[in-house]
């Protein structure tokens, strides 16, 4: 027998020496009247009036002396001190509480707040009951867990055990809260739309495949949140709309890239992609001021302030300057070249994929806060085309050397739409997995006629950007290959 199961077995006959005094060590509910949180807040008020009050939590640290004992109880809410004597609770339940309890156990206790000699706050236990029994010891708390896989296969335990990590998901829903309240503000619906879908449209990734069995037909978990189908919605009359949800790439792990992730789109009417720029950055601005208190932020190496001028920075010419590349007019000889001499790797050699990394390997060098634009045709083939010909009325923020959302004034002239599906398929037809499929229903719906319309859409990298962090220590589950030992019976 291991350590472990010796302790899981030694933790069991505590079990049982509680159910054989009475108490249930799984009861169904608990009675507390305060969480600890509100103890500590009115610590003063319900000292001096002797208030009784009943509290829950998980034990974090037990002290035994003698006929009294100290625990650290931990709500979620706040940590208490709890002092137990036989005077106060009796000898059989002090007992117990010795004989029975260890550091893990969830407990409920009935007692008035005091001050205790070194003047540390406290509740004086005159009752108490078990609302779990643990049966593994949790980690001790000043080495928490190192492991970074078994940090995240045991989240629990490393939020139990790490005030700041709780405190980074609690500024994560603040984050998506403020964006929520910016786009209504604003004037902008909430909408949901399909997360399956035959087709995946609004952006170049490869999809998750599965089978629909009543359709009998492939289907696919969506890749962007709803950009085809929201822009039917600007066809259909509704002039300001977005979506927060959760979207799927079957593709590699960064610290900046997952295969799940909670991405926001909006779409406006009437609206172009300079109109999208100013209500882009008026939103970054916002939540970063809401959820962290400041614009100046340092991370991966660089510097940057949210709230200072945003410089515009042209794909092509960044391109160029850095690599000599000019990924307009070069052929992709020249660029395969270039990618070779600079040693960046890269997957796919056609002239999208090859242009993409030229940018790819450009974008580490700028700091940001910037606005990308006039991206090649190639690489946004849902943006209007300028007068050029050749680039695009899109936009990306750029901050610590990576985009953290794009936008673009849609493309809805439906002949210039089918003529760059046909590419795409063209790409998707000589193994590319990662190009747009065609959506020829949208194309019909552009027939019908859409507004012109500015879309935007960013992801929660930009928290991640913001709290220094990778992206995966900012998921609260992130996706784990099975563990090959864990027991199943």
């Amino acid at each position: 027998m291991s350590v472990n199961e010796e302790l899981i077995a030694e933790r069991r006959k505590k079990r049982d020496l509680l159910e054989q005094a009475g108490m249930p060590a799984y009861p169904s509910k608990s009675e507390t009247t305060h969480s600890i949180k509100q103890v500590l807040d009115g610590y003063k008020e319900l000292q001096s009036n002797e208030t009784l009050v009943t509290i829950a939590g998980r034990i974090m640290a037990l002290r035994r002396h003698g006929g009294s004992a100290f625990a650290d109880l931990f709500d979620g809410t706040g940590r208490t001190q709890l002092f137990f004597s036989k005077d106060k609770v009796g000898d059989n339940a002090f007992n117990l509480f010795v004989d029975a309890i260890d550091i893990g156990d969830f407990i409920e206790v009935t007692g008035v707040p005091f001050v205790t000699k070194r003047e540390t706050d406290a509740v004086g236990v005159t009752r108490w009951r078990v609302l779990t029994k643990s049966l593994q010891a949790i980690p001790a708390e000043h080495f928490g867990i190192k492991d970074e896989d078994e940090r995240y296969r045991k989240r629990y335990l490393d939020l139990m055990l790490d005030d700041e990590l709780r405190e980074l998901f609690v500024k994560k829903a603040k984050f998506w809260d403020i964006t929520r309240e910016f786009m209504k503000k604003h004037g902008f619906l909430e909408v949901e739309t399909p997360t399956i879908e035959i087709t995946t449209g609004g952006a170049e990734a490869r999809p998750f495949k599965t089978y629909h069995n009543d359709f009998d037909e492939d289907v696919f978990m969506r890749i962007s949140i709803g950009e085809l189908w929201q822009k039917r919605l600007m066809a259909g009359g509704l002039p300001k709309v977005f979506e927060i949800g959760r979207a799927y790439r079957n593709e590699g792990t960064s610290p900046e890239h997952l295969q799940e992730f909670t991405n926001m789109e909006f779409y406006w009417s009437y609206a172009d992609y300079q109109d999208g720029m100013k209500l882009v950055r008026e939103l970054y601005i916002e939540v970063a001021n809401g959820v962290f208190g400041t614009t100046e932020f340092e991370t991966r190496g660089h510097k940057f302030d949210l709230a200072s001028e945003w410089s515009l920075v042209d794909y092509v010419s960044e391109v160029e300057n850095q690599t000599g590349i000019n990924v307009v007019t070069a052929t992709e000889d020249e660029m395969k070249n270039k990618l070779q001499e600079l040693g960046v790797a890269y997957e796919g050699a056609n002239r999208e994929r090859l242009t993409d990394s030229l940018w790819k390997y450009s974008r580490k060098n700028i700091a940001g806060p910037a606005f990308l634009v006039n991206h090649p045709l190639l690489v946004a083939p849902l943006a209007k085309k300028r007068d050029d010909g050749q680039t695009v009325e899109m936009f990306q923020p750029i901050i610590a050397g990576s985009e953290v959302g794009r936008g673009y004034s849609e493309l809805n002239d439906p002949d210039d739409q089918r003529q760059r599906f046909l590419v795409q398929q063209q790409l998707l037809d000589a193994g590319d997995e990662e190009a747009m499929m065609p959506d020829w229903e949208f194309v019909e719906m552009l027939e019908y006629g859409m507004p012109p319309t500015c879309g935007f859409g960013f992801g929660e990298r930009l928290f991640a950007f913001l709290a220094g962090k990778p992206l995966r220590e900012t998921q609260l589950f992130p996706l784990m290959k099975p563990k090959p030992d864990i027991q199943t019976d």
